[in-house]
Parts: structure tokens; C-alpha cells; sequence
């Protein structure tokens, strides 16, 4: 298959898009929004349950987290290759089959078919991660912000909602930690059944202001490194936050039941920013000043918990956490706003989720070794306040008017 067939294939019925159902799309990609952080961020709060469970120690119970993002890490390159073969469509309608399988495997018993199972809905999340703001560009070129903010707040409210209730389920209902993490099952296989009719706009249509020229190489643009670099950065942040933040505040006075609230407060804190902010970048041709708000909002909330006192912990997470959404969202509509074409987004979206979510894999582990050889930590946060420095530095490259070349 030449260049200019993949790209036609990457786009199959573009120009049908008028004869379609909007709101089945839509539909579609909320739900499927909503499967993509719940079956990670439900596995934190029952940790504990599942160590004790297995019989595993704690850096065997770590890498469960772990195991999703190295998978993002080695496989977001290959996903827009598939999308061009066999159709955007397609390709996440298999991803959403191989989430459903995954999350009844790791909830099987024995400790192997745990991580089997994570590794799959890890490579199936990745999928889905790289292909949904390219398919948002595709089919709302002009409402890219509004539907990049629909995207992200349904991923993030389902998150944080996973979060909340994987303990109550667990031991509230009985259901051990295997129902806890199952049920998200459930979800997935909804998102089958509303993903199902976009598999109908399968068939090739010809996309005339789309050539073979216009697909450049995403490693060799510095733009696209700073796009990169911006979501690493940003990612390593939020995990390293999801990981840490509750020994961090239990350090500073806080009971465990405390710190875990706040970890909530600072996820439903971002919620609003998820869909505000990137429905403000899509009406801006450079996104600098959101870019510069989001870095003062973390930096602010990092010195906050390196000197704040602790009556003000409250304001210092709510910062962390508008700064957290900001940074996510901008990452998220990056993709979109410094391309010309869905295929180039995709690109671009795969190069900068694997670079980033590699970071991400590594950071809580740095993270947590700087505490163990200074026994404080005071300067794991030092090393974050720094993070803070170069997202602003990156985020001030990737939010100017260009497009990737």
C-alpha cells in the first residue's frame, strides 16, 4: 500500500461524515472516554487489599500501576500505523474488545493473570490514548476544543469516581478486590456496543486536500519534541502526585483517612479545567498565557507543600490540582492544534504518549528513591518545583502558532 493509500485508509469515509449521525460519535466517545482511566486509577486504593490477597511484596504491588504505563510507553508508536491499515474505527473497536478481556483476566485469581491481564487493557488504553484526539480532529475540525474538553472530563470525572468507590466495593459489598476491578468490565462492553455503528463508515471515500506531502516525520520536528516533552512532563507530574501525595501529607501531620480525601479533592478540583481550558486554547492561535497560568498554578501548589503551613493544605492541593487539568488539557488539544491533518495528530499524539508515559512510568520511582535516601521530602518536591520550570519552558515552545514540519 503507497503513502497516499495508508493516508486515504487512515481517513476512510472523512467525506461522509455529513451523512452520519453526530450524536452516535459523540455518544461513542464519551463512553469510550470513560473506560480509558477507571480501570487504572480504581487499582490505587486497593492495593493493599491485593497485596495482602497474593502474598506479594510492595514493589510487586507498585508495578501493577506501573505495568499500564510501560505498556502505553512501547506501544503508542505502532498504533497510528494501524489506524492508516485498517481504519481508525476498527482498530479502537478491537482495542475496546482486547480492555473488556483484559479486565476479566486480571480480575481472575493468581497472581500471573493479574499482570497478564493489566498488560492487555494497558496496550488496549493506549490504543484509544493515541487514536481519539486524531478521530476528534477528523470528525469536529471545527469544534476541536469543545470536544477535546468532553473527551477529557469524561475520562477524568470517571477516574476520580473509580477512585472513590473501588474500597466501598470491595469491602462495603463484599465483592473482594476481583469485583471491584471487574466491574469495570462493564463499562468496556457498553463502550462496544456504542462504538458499533461507526464501524459502518468503513468504506474508502476520496479525501482531495490530503497527499502523501503533507505527512512529515514527527521525530524530526522540534515543535513536535516540545508538544513531547510538555506531556511527559505533565504526566510524570500527575502520577507522581496519584503516587505519593498521600505519604506526603501523612509526613505533615494528616491521618491516612485525611490524605486520601484531599487525593480525591485534588482530582474532582481539575474536573471544571478539563473542559474549560480546551475550549479556550481552540479559540486562541498561541496558547502562551494558558501555558504560563498552568505553570504558576503547580508552582504555586509545590512551594505550598514545601513551606505552606499545614491549615492551608486545602488551598495548596486545589492549585495542584487546576494546574494538573490545565496541563492535561493542553497536552490533549496540542495534538490537534499543531497539525494540519487527523494523520499528523496521530503521529504526533503516539510519539508524545510514548515519550511521556515512559516519564511517567519512571517518576514515581525516582520520586519515592530520592525520599528513601534523604528520609524527607523535602527534596523530591525541590526536584518537582523543577518539573514545573521545564513544563514552562516546553509548554512556551509547544503553544506557539506552527504546525509540525
Amino acid at each position: 500500500m503507497d503513502s497516499e493509500d495508508s493516508n486515504q485508509a487512515f481517513l476512510r469515509n472523512g467525506a461522509a461524515r455529513s451523512q452520519s449521525a453526530p450524536w452516535l460519535i459523540i455518544i461513542g466517545i464519551i463512553v469510550i472516554a470513560a473506560t480509558m482511566r477507571a480501570p487504572l486509577t480504581s487499582v490505587g486504593p486497593l492495593v493493599s487489599l491485593i497485596r495482602d490477597h497474593l502474598h506479594i511484596s510492595n514493589t510487586l504491588a507498585g508495578m501493577i500501576t506501573t505495568v499500564p504505563l510501560l505498556a502505553f510507553a512501547l506501544f503508542s508508536t505502532l498504533v497510528p500505523k494501524l489506524g492508516r491499515k485498517y481504519g481508525m474505527e476498527f482498530i479502537i473497536f478491537i482495542s475496546l474488545i482486547f480492555l473488556t478481556i483484559g479486565i476479566i483476566i486480571r480480575s481472575s485469581s493468581g497472581v500471573i493473570n493479574l499482570y497478564i491481564g493489566t498488560a492487555i487493557l494497558g496496550f488496549a488504553i493506549a490504543v484509544c490514548n493515541v487514536l481519539l484526539p486524531s478521530l476528534i480532529k477528523r470528525e469536529f475540525p471545527n469544534q476541536i476544543g469543545m470536544m477535546t474538553g468532553v473527551y477529557s472530563i469524561s475520562m477524568n470525572l470517571c477516574g476520580a469516581i473509580a477512585s472513590g468507590i473501588s474500597v466501598p466495593i470491595a469491602v462495603g459489598l463484599g465483592l473482594q478486590w476481583q469485583g471491584a476491578l471487574g466491574l469495570w468490565g462493564i463499562l468496556s462492553i457498553l463502550a462496544i456496543f456504542f462504538w458499533l455503528p461507526q464501524l459502518k463508515k468503513r468504506k474508502k471515500a476520496t479525501i482531495n486536500n490530503l497527499s502523501a506531502n503533507q505527512s512529515v516525520s514527527v521525530w524530526r520536528s522540534p515543535l513536535a519534541w516540545q508538544v513531547t516533552l510538555f506531556m511527559g512532563i505533565q504526566s510524570t507530574f500527575f502520577y507522581v502526585l496519584i503516587t505519593w501525595l498521600p505519604e506526603i501529607l501523612i509526613h505533615q501531620g494528616l491521618s491516612s483517612n485525611q490524605s486520601g480525601w484531599f487525593l480525591s479533592i485534588m482530582q474532582l478540583s481539575l474536573l471544571p479545567f478539563t473542559f474549560i481550558v480546551p475550549v479556550m486554547a481552540g479559540r486562541m492561535a498561541s496558547q502562551r498565557s494558558l501555558v504560563a497560568v498552568t505553570s504558576l498554578l503547580l508552582m504555586i501548589g509545590t512551594l505550598g507543600l514545601i513551606y505552606g503551613k499545614p491549615s492551608m493544605v486545602l488551598v495548596w492541593i486545589i492549585f495542584l490540582g487546576i494546574g494538573g487539568g490545565c496541563a492535561f488539557s493542553l497536552s490533549m488539544m496540542f495534538f490537534s492544534l499543531r497539525t494540519q491533518n487527523a494523520q499528523q495528530a496521530a503521529e504526533l499524539s503516539g510519539m508524545a504518549q510514548s515519550i511521556g508515559y515512559l516519564l511517567a512510568a519512571i517518576g514515581p520511582t525516582l520520586f519515592g528513591y530520592l525520599h528513601d535516601v534523604t528520609n524527607n521530602w523535602t527534596l523530591p518536591l525541590f526536584v518537582l518545583l523543577g518539573a514545573t520550570i521545564l513544563l514552562f519552558v516546553a509548554g512556551m515552545g509547544a503553544a506557539r502558532n506552527k504546525f509540525v514540519s
